[in-house]
């Protein structure tokens, strides 16, 4: 039986409500925990993320940040 992944890195991060639902839904239905799933986003990012709709997002999160915080 192979080895699970070795999760060495245990950083602590600050979530959304919203996106803490759909990481747990999006790691859940990949039969990972949450870690796991995070790992995988980040290892394989350019090959998971489309680099432009990302990067327009983001602009788009960031100029909404100040109100989501209140």
């Amino acid at each position: 039986m192979p080895k699970r992944l070795r999760l060495t890195r245990r950083p602590q991060i600050a979530m959304t409500e919203d996106g803490y639902r759909k990481l747990r839904k999006l790691a859940a239905e990949a039969g990972l925990d949450e870690g796991e799933f995070l790992s995988f986003v980040f290892e394989y990012w350019g090959s998971v993320v489309n680099e432009e709709k990302f990067v327009a997002r983001i602009r788009l999160f960031n100029s909404e940040l100040e109100a989501r915080k209140r």
